[in-house]
């Protein structure tokens, strides 16, 4: 909702909206002492296509100032400013009332309220959220010009110079990891190029889709088992995959198929209610999106299937187990590896959120957990070889310990294109105290939240977001992830002799390899 209400409005440094009582008329573009009057009705009619509010019959008429000010748009930004202008910020009356009432929508209504203000510079996060509530009872969907057709103040302020500190903040995390990575670069560390994976080192494996009957759901529980195409070594440990919030089981499909060529037993386990269809669901005003409330469900997820393999319930066999997980998964893995968040989060989210709720955006999660109900660290699995972790993070919720507890090797990786989970603050910092010297942390220099992601054709508008999103060529990059996991997997063997710190090339991807002690040095540079 805030990506729309933000992208739609960011025309200037400064917006003033002038409005009589009950209903705002007039949008008042303001730079330095020269306004620009829009009328609210007319945009509103221009939006759904007027064809006698044409900005070329405007224009053709003399133009007023408005079609003059949207005639500085490029036409294709016109035709995006009428998509948003338009789109339904809410469809479902129910889903608007839950989001208006929960942690995390309180937090984005407070951060538009704090950019849109009255008169006096006072928020208008009391009227955003009264509007919004009465638009609800009259519409089935509400609009973003409908929102600021009926907020009722006589006269308010769209702070957009916050909106463009915002920018600014989400510009100096982006410097300031590229700074880390010329710091990594001056290191000279060793360098080594990844073969490039042709498909597998044995025959494709069998692939199944099962469903298991779990005692805390309604429905069975979706599963995706990829089985060695050859014999694995009887001391190979099998995988557990874990999406992330919003993610499907097919989106790993690709790693899961190549460790399975490569002679792993590997399975996927897909959350129904935080997937793909969940996520779905809630941006078509069809339900709340999922947040930190889906954890406990999702370990009771993991905690069954653990189960079930033990008992002999799922065809998998392995020496142990390694967890592995994107974004949220990670976090999952981490929790059902026994590692006990540390105390505080109350107070520490109090201060993260006044400072940089936006510029990380897993903050959201991380502070919607104490509202939650955070969920108990599960019994460490028995037989737990390692973890690796995909952009996710933990910064709050283990902050000085990090990864200490845990007695497993882990592998942590992060994308220097990362707004989401930022590896400096949510992976570095839970790196560092690791005590296993197998444990590795890889930065990808071009690397965003969504590289580990190989989606479908019908998921492919993710694609067309822009490099800032999706990072360099994913699939590029997804080669590259696959043989740094590799190697972690094969360093988990006692006998193998610990991995150097290097730099590692594939397709012109970079990426940094650091182990516990490197990683400190690079930290104090």
């Amino acid at each position: 909702m805030v990506t729309k209400l933000l992208g739609a409005l960011a025309l200037s440094s400064w917006l003033v909206v002038a409005a009589p009582a009950g209903a705002a008329e007039v949008l008042h573009i303001q730079l330095e002492h020269l306004q620009i009057p829009i009328n609210l009705r007319h945009l509103e009619r221009w939006s759904h296509g007027d064809p006698h509010l044409s900005l070329e019959a405007d224009l053709a008429n003399g133009g007023s100032d408005q079609a003059i000010w949207l005639g500085l748009l490029k036409p294709a930004s016109r035709r995006e400013l009428k998509v948003l202008l338009r789109a339904p910020l809410l469809r479902d009356r129910s889903f608007g009332r839950q989001l208006l009432d929960s942690w995390a929508g309180g937090q984005l209504l407070g951060e538009l309220g704090e950019l849109l203000t009255t008169e006096a510079g006072q928020s208008t996060t009391g009227q955003l959220r009264a509007s919004l509530r009465q638009l609800l009872l009259e519409k089935r969907a509400v609009s973003l010009i409908d929102l600021l057709v009926a907020l009722p103040e006589p006269h308010l302020n769209l702070r957009l110079d916050g909106l463009l500190e915002l920018a600014a903040q989400w510009r100096r995390q982006l410097r300031q990891q590229r700074h880390a990575l010329r710091e990594l670069a001056a290191m000279g560390l060793p360098q080594r190029r990844v073969t490039p994976f042709q498909g597998a080192d044995g025959p494709p494996g069998h692939h199944q889709h099962l469903t298991l009957v779990v005692p805390h759901r309604r429905h069975p529980l979706p599963v995706e088992i990829w089985a060695p195409g050859r014999p694995g070594r009887a001391d190979r440990p099998w995988l557990l995959l874990l999406p992330g919030l919003g993610g499907n089981a097919d989106q790993l499909g690709w790693l899961a198929s190549a460790l399975a060529q490569q002679g792993w037993s590997t399975v996927v386990l897909q959350h129904p209610g935080s997937d793909a269809a969940a996520l779905k669901a809630s941006l078509e005003g069809q339900r709340p999106p999922p947040g930190a409330e889906v954890l406990a469900e999702r370990l009771e997820d993991v905690k069954a299937l653990l189960a079930a393999q033990r008992a002999g319930g799922l065809p998998v066999q392995g020496d142990g187990v390694v967890l592995l997980g994107h974004s949220l998964g990670g976090v999952t893995a981490l929790l059902a590896a026994g590692l006990k968040p540390e105390p505080g989060l109350d107070r520490r989210c109090e201060r993260a959120v006044d400072r940089q709720l936006l510029t990380n955006l897993s903050l959201l999660l991380q502070c919607q957990l104490p509202a939650a109900a955070l969920p108990p660290a599960l019994p460490r699995p028995k037989g737990l070889r390692g973890v690796v972790m995909f952009n996710s993070f933990g910064s709050l919720l283990w902050p000085d310990r990090g990864l200490r507890g845990l007695p497993v090797p882990a592998l942590l990786v992060g994308g220097s294109l990362d707004l989401v989970t930022p590896p400096r603050q949510e992976q570095l910092g839970l790196f560092l105290p690791v005590v296993d010297p197998r444990s590795r942390l890889v930065l990808v220099e071009g690397g965003s939240h969504f590289s580990p992601l190989r989606l479908s054709p019908g998921d492919g508008a993710l694609f067309r977001l822009g490099s800032d999103l999706v990072g360099v060529d994913p699939e590029a990059v997804q080669g590259l992830l696959l043989g740094l996991t590799s190697d972690f997997l094969a360093s988990l063997d006692l006998a193998a002799p610990p991995r150097p710190s290097q730099r590692l090339f594939h397709r012109g991807v970079t990426a940094y390899e650091l182990d516990p002690t490197t990683a400190a040095h690079w930290r104090s540079r």
